[in-house]
């Protein structure tokens, strides 16, 4: 099938290329000129495992291809998906402005029957003033060509993406028109033959499924993370005690992980839109606001933790910190809490010293008005008299360090950890000072 992906960020450009992948003739639109050179000269804007031989692969096979030419890519494809950013505006509400600047270059272009498919995070209602905005583009051509506007939400895991488009869990397609359920069908085939994923719905359930995902996965985050702070002042171990609501299988064990709080490019805008979208209908989504709220808090625990071991006034302190990005697999630093907590910091007056094994240059691309943050390229580099370290993100060389190391580096064995990677009881033998997310006091009593 000809397929065109309007944006090469991080959906369009993971859709394209799994796309591609199948056997179908993808091109992939951006007005961004110097992403485009970056893409044709064999790069990749962004990180995410696998995707680079992706694209490779299916480049070198003549299968998928790059441009800035608007008309060229609004006429090769049948398939018109939208992969283009929808940031928060000043109001939390999505800002669509990209979506229908995609639409209207393609009524402005197209000559034959086209499927427009919004792959971006879009509200309730989108695409309606999609299809607004293609017939307005039309009629200025007095020009009658039809076509289909379809709802096709990405439920994409950074770090994961690839494997997440190839094996798909579900397939959301909303659409009211036969024709283009059809087109939709056969796209995505190859994807389902083993199992029937794809779920066809009218447009706006669609658009809703897709944040009412991703809000109901930060509600999980946000209430265990309120409940780990009842936890310290209980006694309790957070760990076990997902453990022990995980194993019931009406709960299940994911996004039960206690933390410093959630970031990224989905979860913070989407919780924020849809509760604007509430707004808008006149509907107080109090759980919503409750999430948010925990959340904003949540980023600031660490910064607690730190300033009750060491004083308010952190002049001439210096920190470790392992991990920038918002989560592992990813550079990724849109809502990191990383970034609150090198601020809170720095706002007192410490010197901070990082290490991320792939998010460093966005990291500085973010961070360099902190003129306290230093990011190295070795976790050594950052323990070296430092007075603690701070864990931020879950990657995997951080899970067996050379816990010798850290103790012989650090100024003292002080271990503030904001992704719970340790077990308490371990630490305290190894003669460290360790404070988790959420851990309590609680131990075994020696048998009598």
């Amino acid at each position: 099938m000809k397929v065109t992906i309007i944006g090469t960020g991080y959906v369009g450009l993971v859709t394209g290329a799994c796309l591609s992948e199948m056997g179908n003739h993808v091109v992939c639109l951006d007005v961004d000129a110097k992403k485009i050179q970056v893409l044709n000269d064999g790069g990749i804007p962004i990180y995410e495992p696998g995707l680079k031989e992706v694209v490779q692969r299916n480049v070198s096979a003549g299968r998928l291809q790059f441009t800035t030419d608007v008309p060229f890519a609004v006429n090769h494809g049948t398939l018109q998906f939208i992969g283009v950013g929808t940031p928060p505006d000043e109001d939390g509400s999505a800002d669509l402005q990209y979506v229908l600047a995609a639409a209207r270059n393609i009524g402005r272009y197209m000559t034959d029957y086209k499927v427009v498919v919004d792959k971006s995070t879009v509200p309730v209602g989108t695409a309606d003033k999609v299809r607004a905005a293609i017939k307005e583009e039309l009629a200025k051509r007095d020009k009658q060509v039809d076509f289909a506007v379809v709802s096709n939400p990405e439920f994409l895991k950074e770090g994961a993406a690839v494997e997440d488009f190839m094996r798909p869990d579900r397939i959301v397609v909303g659409a009211d028109d036969e024709r283009s359920v059809l087109l939709m069908r056969a796209l995505y085939a190859p994807y389902i033959r083993s199992h029937e994923r794809l779920l066809v719905m009218d447009v706006r359930s669609a658009e809703f499924t897709k944040y009412a995902a991703n809000s109901m996965l930060a509600t999980r985050i946000s209430f265990m993370n309120e409940l780990a702070l009842l936890a310290e002042k209980v006694g309790a171990d957070i760990e076990l005690v997902r453990k022990g609501i995980g194993s019931d299988p009406r709960i299940g064990y994911q996004f039960l992980y206690a933390g410093t709080g959630y970031g990224g490019s989905c979860f913070p805008k989407d919780v924020n839109a849809l509760m604007r979208t509430g707004k808008e209908y006149g509907i107080d989504l109090k759980v919503l606001n409750a999430v948010d709220r925990a959340n904003q808090h949540q980023k600031t625990v660490l910064v607690e933790k730190v300033v009750a071991r060491f004083g308010n006034d952190l002049t001439g302190r210096r920190f470790a910190m392992w991990g920038l990005a918002f989560k592992p697999n990813t550079d990724d630093m849109r809502d990191a809490p990383s970034r609150d907590v090198i601020q809170a910091l720095a706002e007192r007056g410490a010197t901070i010293v990082a290490y991320d094994p792939v998010a460093a240059h966005e990291a500085e691309r973010v961070l360099g008005h902190v003129k306290s943050l230093q990011i190295v390229d070795n976790v050594a580099t950052t323990l070296e008299g430092a007075d603690a370290l701070l864990i931020l993100t879950e990657w995997r060389e951080f899970k067996s360090p050379d816990f010798d190391q850290i103790k012989r580096l650090l100024k003292q064995p002080v271990i503030f950890d904001g992704r719970n990677l340790y077990e308490p009881a371990l630490m305290r033998d190894l003669g460290f000072d360790y404070l988790g997310i959420g851990r309590g006091t609680a131990q075994l009593k020696p048998a009598e």
